[in-house]
């Protein structure tokens, strides 16, 4: 499973997620720092890549578009370090990995992992 990394998420957790055999990128690594949020969206959907990120913005778009992908992690845990998040997103997907290939909104707190499956509407 390949990670898409949000710009605000710490680019050197993209070495760490590697080190523990987790494919990722950081949008600043693409030169897409600046890029829209549907721009990350529609990338994400042609790798087939998971959108992680701190914006609730991306979940908004998913649901009201009704779209069956890309899966989107959101990270509601602020000030995470880049080896602290790798091993955070490490666990989620542990715990999610068949929902995230299928199309999911998940939704991590410090005590929680919510998933919900896309479409949201249909």
């Amino acid at each position: 499973m390949r990670l898409l990394l949000d710009q605000g998420l710490p680019r050197a957790a993209v070495l760490h997620l590697q080190e523990n055999g987790i494919e990722a990128t950081h949008v600043g690594e693409l030169g897409l720092s600046g890029a829209t949020d549907a721009a990350i969206l529609e990338l994400a959907r042609q790798q087939g890549s998971v959108v992680v990120t701190l914006d609730a913005d991306f979940h908004a778009q998913l649901a009201l578009s009704a779209a069956s992908g890309p899966s989107v992690i959101r990270i509601r845990v602020e000030g995470l370090r880049a080896q602290k998040l790798a091993e955070l997103l490490a666990i989620v997907l542990k715990v999610s990995r068949e929902d995230l290939l299928h199309g999911a909104m998940i939704s991590v707190t410090e005590s929680s992992v919510r998933i919900r499956r896309l479409p949201l509407f249909g």
